[in-house]
């Protein structure tokens, strides 16, 4: 199960059995194993069995996103998942398995959920709802739909939102890494070359000593090689030109973080949809997805208000991130503990949005503006269209199957064909409609190629260069 691929169910499943820099041992089982392990050591057997089917529903769609997204192994890790229940679920090796609870994950261990419109398994995220509450399912609440009658869909929507459904029947094989099968260097050719160079030229938006690969080919030649032999130099890899393992991944790892792209982004969202999500209290030594997203409303707080230092985004509540959660506390006349509780989450959020509102237009040349909160198809006009046939142009600029259209700002039907073009290439239901997900679908590869084309000095300049000017072609 990759992101270029449809989800499939993996036969094993890798688990680490402790925190993911842990010196623990890893634990590969059968995937239908794994899950009634954790359903097992997570909910009771004496509950509904409605409330019982809810739960193992989200906890497969939570280890198979995992897997999907490559979380773990993107970073460098030999597992798929860890048991630390603050970041995943509860494995307990060689623990007795609950009966119903087998027969249950038996029938559907091959089912998940996803969000309308969406591929991959939802980021079904849940506490226990007593003494951990949180934005995700609650364990306990599970039993008290169900005994008000809900079935184990009804009971979903009550937390994920009606715009999820169930994949039924999904196959069961041997998921291959992402990883290509062999390392690619100077005259490999293919669609893995092509990905690579497309993920080099955004990073460069940001690492501007990583020349632009024009145009993205996929032919692995002298302009890739000096692209890849700088991206590996900057990030302490072996500088060999040849993209292994652990090229291959760093670079997964990096695309994903200059694109501010992590579980919730898997949902079809960005940052600035993120809603008003507390589980607990953070503080000095707290890690995790919460952690990461405060350390980014954060950062982009600092570039408004130069009282705030800036934290790193990695996901740990270090000493740099307390200090910026004080200086935010006391730059808005909170109490000044260092700590994110309820009201400072809340106030953090709420200015995090009131800065975004007040950028200028010249933010969205790059950068491909949020879903307009409306569903626009044919016969829809207005400047949303315009900026949707605008992003559709650039991705046709990569993707020779999506076809070139005016921008007229009116959904005609040559809008429509191109959109059944990008539903149909990108594996969506093909309406012809835009909706809030095809909307940021569309937006999310516009950044990632609009942000390809930002140039730095010694990067390709910006006209067609050949051995006349004293160029060097990227063909081998």
């Amino acid at each position: 199960m990759t992101g270029a691929n449809l989800p499939v169910i993996p036969a094993t499943i890798t688990v680490h059995m402790g925190s993911p820099a842990s010196n623990a041992e890893n634990v590969t089982v059968s995937f239908p194993e794994y899950i009634k392990n954790v359903a097992s050591s997570e909910i009771y057997p004496t509950w509904p069995e409605a409330a019982l089917r809810a739960n193992i529903y989200a906890q497969i769609s939570f280890a198979l996103n995992r897997v999907y997204t490559e979380y773990y192994r993107a970073r460098g890790y030999p597992f798929d998942i860890t048991n630390s229940t603050a970041l995943d679920q509860s494995f307990i090796k060689g623990r007795n398995i609950f009966q119903n609870i087998s027969r249950i994950v038996d029938e559907i261990f091959n089912s998940y959920i996803v969000r309308d419109g969406n591929v991959e398994p939802l980021f079904a995220s849940y506490c226990n709802g007593t003494t951990v509450t949180c934005n995700g399912l609650s364990q306990w609440g599970t039993v008290s739909l169900a005994n008000q009658g809900l079935g184990p869909y009804d009971i979903l929507t009550q937390y994920y939102g009606d715009n999820i459904n169930l994949v039924q029947n999904a196959p069961v094989q041997d998921i291959p890494e992402s990883l290509p099968p062999v390392p690619l260097a100077y005259g490999s050719i293919g669609n893995e070359v092509r990905q690579i160079q497309i993920r080099l030229n955004r990073v460069s938006a940001n690492y501007p000593s990583i020349p632009k690969i024009y145009p993205p080919d996929g032919v692995f030649g002298s302009v890739t090689d000096r692209a890849v032999r700088a991206f590996q130099q900057i990030f302490n890899l072996d500088v060999d030109g040849i993209v292994g393992k652990a090229t291959w991944y760093k670079l997964i790892y990096v695309f994903n973080a200059v694109k501010r792209l992590n579980e919730v982004v898997s949902e079809g969202l960005t940052y600035a949809d993120v809603e008003k999500i507390f589980e607990d209290t953070l503080r000095l030594g707290s890690t995790g997805l919460q952690v990461e997203i405060i350390q980014y409303f954060l950062e982009t707080l600092s570039e408004f208000n130069n009282t705030i230092p800036r934290p790193p985004l990695d996901g740990i509540y270090g000493e740099e991130t307390q200090a910026a959660v004080a200086a935010f506390q006391r730059a808005w006349d909170l109490p000044e503990t260092g700590e994110v509780d309820l009201a400072t989450w809340e106030l953090l959020y709420d200015v995090y949005i009131a800065d975004l509102s007040t950028l200028p237009e010249s933010i969205f040349e790059m950068v491909a503006r949020p879903f307009p909160g409306i569903t626009l198809r044919l016969g829809s006009e207005g400047d949303d269209i315009r900026y949707l046939q605008q992003y559709i142009n650039v991705i046709a600029q990569e993707y020779a199957e999506v076809p070139e259209i005016p921008v007229t700002g009116v959904f005609d039907e040559a809008t429509r064909d191109a959109v059944f073009v990008f539903q149909s290439a990108f594996r969506q239901p093909i309406t012809g409609v835009v909706d809030v997900t095809t909307w940021e679908n569309i937006a999310s590869l516009y950044d990632t190629i609009a942000g390809g084309y930002i140039r730095h000095p010694a990067q390709f300049p910006g006209y067609e260069l050949g051995p006349e000017n004293g160029a060097a072609s990227d063909s081998p």
